[in-house]
């Protein structure tokens, strides 16, 4: 057909052929148009209220940055008593995507309304409906983010543009242009939605083991564990050589070494080097502390991190310490049953109470 019903809404997904069918979407009393395709001509959608999205059915193209916009007009249409809508050319990905990010949001308080579970809502109507991957990855994403209606005060949202452009510009032998790169501290303080739910147990402090300059801390650190878990052929009990980090602003001299210290947000035009070293920032210092590859290069675990921005543990000091009234797991401590932990009656230290 060329337009199915999504059970219990009223939204349709179609293919191009829909637009022509005005019979079929008078009796569905269709008011709103969503277009997720490039159009060459509008001459069918003059009477309808329309949105175009212009994006082809690709898995790298940025159908994500679209999500809130449409959701809103797909909202209006609702509210104002009329029926929606959304086609692509084969009404199969770009409109599936769109109407799943709907339905996401529309429950975005119920987290399991996942992407899939929403795919199979309208495959329900519309059975062959298929986003390609990259669109799948990037629902992925936004239902991470429990759907917001506002993109750019998104850290992970940025993070993943950024991403995009390490990708695109590596594929082109250079790297990123510096002002795409997210320099994780230039915020004044992280937004509220990527502070953690409960306060970590645990804090790392990294020092340059040379000068003693503070370098990093645990919310700058990035995690390979779950590409430790998913991929069979690392050696997920070996030793990680490097701690891989976000970008920060100190690194700006390391991976732009043309860039002006004296204007750091000014425009980079020279050639920064796609792998390099990473010198501590401490002008009196300068030791080599780490290196960096916009290509990825692999740990020492095997597991491949991209883009890899790595500090040796070699030559720097790591510090953890415990957070609050740690429980003893956290201490890495294992009681007998039944024996409670020390209370705050307790003078005595730690482990010498057990």
């Amino acid at each position: 057909m060329a337009m199915n019903q999504i059970p219990g809404h009223n939204i349709y997904v179609g293919g191009i052929l829909a637009l022509k069918n005005k019979a079929a979407l008078e009796r569905a009393n269709i008011t709103h148009i969503v277009s997720v395709i490039r159009l060459r001509s509008d001459e069918y959608l003059s009477s309808y209220q329309h949105h175009k999205i212009d994006v082809d059915d690709i898995d790298d193209e940025n159908l994500l940055c679209h999500m809130p916009a449409a959701v809103n007009f797909i909202q209006s249409g609702l509210d104002s008593g009329g029926s929606v809508l959304v086609h692509c050319a084969m009404g199969k990905s770009r409109s599936a995507t769109i109407c799943i990010a709907y339905l996401m949001h529309q429950q975005r308080n119920d987290r399991s309304i996942t992407p899939s579970v929403a795919l199979e809502t309208i495959r329900e109507g519309r059975p062959f409906c298929e986003p390609n991957p990259g669109f799948m990855d990037q629902l992925d994403l936004y239902y991470d983010m429990e759907c917001p209606d506002d993109l750019e005060s998104q850290p992970v949202y940025q993070r993943w543009l950024y991403r995009r452009e390490v990708e695109e510009s590596v594929a082109c032998g250079r790297a990123p242009e510096m002002g795409s790169v997210r320099f994780e501290d230039e915020d004044e303080q992280l937004p509220s939605q990527q502070q953690p739910e409960k306060t970590p147990e645990r804090e790392v402090e990294i020092k340059c083991r040379k000068c003693r300059r503070g370098i990093a801390s645990s919310k700058y650190i990035i995690s390979h564990e779950e590409e430790k878990r998913q991929n069979v052929r690392v050696n997920s009990n070996a030793e990680c050589a490097h701690i891989f980090l976000h970008p920060m602003k100190w690194m700006r001299s390391s991976l732009y070494p043309s860039a002006s210290d004296a204007n750091p947000n000014a425009q980079f035009t020279g050639d920064a080097p796609l792998s390099g070293r990473l010198a501590c920032p401490n002008p009196t210092c300068g030791a080599n502390i780490g290196k960096f590859a916009w290509q990825g290069m692999q740990c020492s675990c095997k597991s491949w991190v991209v883009p890899a921005i790595g500090l040796a543990k070699a030559r720097v000091d790591i510090k953890e310490r415990v957070l609050g009234n740690p429980s003893p797991a956290a201490l890495g401590i294992r009681l007998p049953p039944g024996m409670q932990p020390a209370g705050p009656s307790n003078s005595g230290a730690g482990r010498g109470n057990l």
